[in-house]
């Protein structure tokens, strides 16, 4: 039986009653430190603003970013879209890459491994990649999924999912049937054993508690993390933004010790761990200078959410909208032909003022196995980037639906190797400015992740952009 989250909230112990994001944003600063957060798919830079995120790992062009000094840095790796082997040979040519732009810049390094809030993803293969490569063996793996903006808490030990005011543990929903990245355990220390086929057992995986966090303080997080073993994974519960402002502090307590960390988290962490504020929302500007054309909302993602999120958007007259037929597009011979035809037809509904949503349809394709089914993904992606390559008119915005769909359209579709992150239109949905390297140079791309929002989420993200 499900807990009323509500209820469940109140058993918990109050909050700590220090406020430390300004503490935590001096230490930081002190540490002359960059966070570098290597993000297997685009959301991930949900919970920020004013940042860069790099869509190419070039040592030059990341030397250059890291030059400037700023407290956080992206690098989209989009590894969420590939196999594993495929994954972590990405990972180690990052971390390589990384560690020659450290030394040439001779800024110091806080490296996070941001993935998914439920747990989907290659873990603990890209961790693993990115301590060989850094040369950071010893380092503890702090694991912290918790994502508040999308309701998504860590208790107990046990990863929740709130739905209709209850808490799911994340295993009882459709995330955990994720084809490819399937799991059994919300529990997050038997998920680690699951998830590193037993070689790490869940009695060996550490954890943080909320009850050490709201009474213990930052001290008694920092012993906690002290007594950790080289190499091993620490569980850090949270529940609210102060739980987590008590862990960055006990951490950087830890690491001024000599502590080694990596971080595999959500996107909640990655500003509080530099003191700066999570989620701030980012407001369209009013006035419209360039030529009156619609918008592009591009959809792939199959998650459920989406799906509603989708009806709901085409129930409202936004404008014109094209489906893509996945069953009969993997029988084709002509992808090139269909994506073009496409592109014209997109083309001129845009230059008259039309708004477009593309999707998928709805059923989802499946491969043999956990590669064939990446594979279809793949293929799926690089036909929407077809389309998207193709377009000859400047949409006044882009919408793109799920991250493996964003991730290939900032990078195939619109060319881009660099974009600012300006904050998000609503909590969880951020928004980039791409750069003017880019197809549409300066174009406002909303990422959109597959499981963010209500029904309603979508249409609200298109009124609130075209204002």
């Amino acid at each position: 039986m499900y807990v009323n989250v509500t209820q469940k909230m109140g058993q918990l112990p109050s909050d700590y009653a220090e406020d430390l994001l300004a503490s935590i944003r001096q230490e930081f600063i002190r540490s002359n430190k960059t966070i570098v957060v290597l993000d297997d798919d685009p959301t991930g830079t949900q919970t920020c603003q004013d940042v860069t995120v790099l869509t190419n790992w070039r040592v030059a062009l990341i030397t250059d970013e890291l030059k400037k000094k700023p407290a956080i840095l992206f690098i989209l790796t989009n590894s969420r879209s590939l196999p594993e082997p495929e994954a972590v040979a990405l990972t180690r040519e990052v971390g390589r890459n990384l560690n020659e732009a450290a030394i040439a810049s001779g800024r110091e390094l806080v490296v996070i491994s941001r993935s998914d809030s439920t747990l989907r993803g290659h873990f603990p293969a890209e961790v693993d990649a990115i301590a060989q490569t850094l040369n950071r063996p010893d380092a503890v793996v702090v694991l912290v999924p918790a994502f508040l903006e999308g309701a998504r808490y860590t208790i107990g030990d046990v990863h929740y999912l709130v739905e209709n005011e209850v808490l799911v543990p994340v295993s009882e929903t459709p995330f955990a049937r994720d084809v490819v990245f399937g799991y059994r355990h919300a529990n997050l220390k038997q998920w680690v054993e699951e998830k590193t086929g037993g070689r790490v057992r869940a009695s060996d995986v550490q954890s943080i508690s909320l009850e050490t966090i709201r009474i213990g303080g930052p001290k008694a997080v920092s012993e906690t993390l002290m007594a950790c073993s080289p190499g091993s994974v620490c569980v850090v519960n949270a529940a609210s933004y102060r739980d987590l402002e008590v862990v960055v502090m006990g951490l950087m307590q830890a690491e001024k010790a000599g502590k080694l960390f990596l971080y595999r988290s959500s996107a909640t962490l990655v500003p509080i761990r530099a003191g700066m504020l999570s989620g701030q929302l980012f407001i369209p500007p009013t006035e419209n200078t360039g030529p009156v054309t619609g918008y592009l909302v591009v959809v792939g993602s199959h998650v459920p959410k989406t799906t509603g999120q989708l009806n709901w958007l085409l129930t409202t007259g936004t404008g014109k909208s094209i489906e893509v037929n996945v069953g009969e597009l993997l029988n084709t011979n002509d992808r090139a032909g269909q994506a073009a035809t496409i592109s014209q037809q997109v083309d001129t509904w845009l230059a008259d003022g039309e708004n477009v949503v593309i999707h998928t349809s709805r059923k989802q394709e499946v491969g043999a196995d956990a590669a064939g089914s990446l594979t279809i993904n793949a293929q799926v992606s690089d036909f929407l980037v077809s389309i998207l390559s193709g377009l000859t008119i400047r949409p006044k915005f882009i919408v793109a639906k799920g991250g493996i769909t964003s991730s290939d359209l900032a990078t195939g579709g619109l060319s881009a190797e660099k974009a600012e992150v300006l904050g998000a239109v609503i909590p969880g949905v951020p928004v980039w400015q791409m750069d003017a390297n880019s197809k549409f140079p300066g174009i406002c791309y909303v990422v959109f992740p597959g499981n963010v929002g209500d029904e309603t989420a979508l249409a609200e993200v298109c009124r609130t952009m075209n204002q």
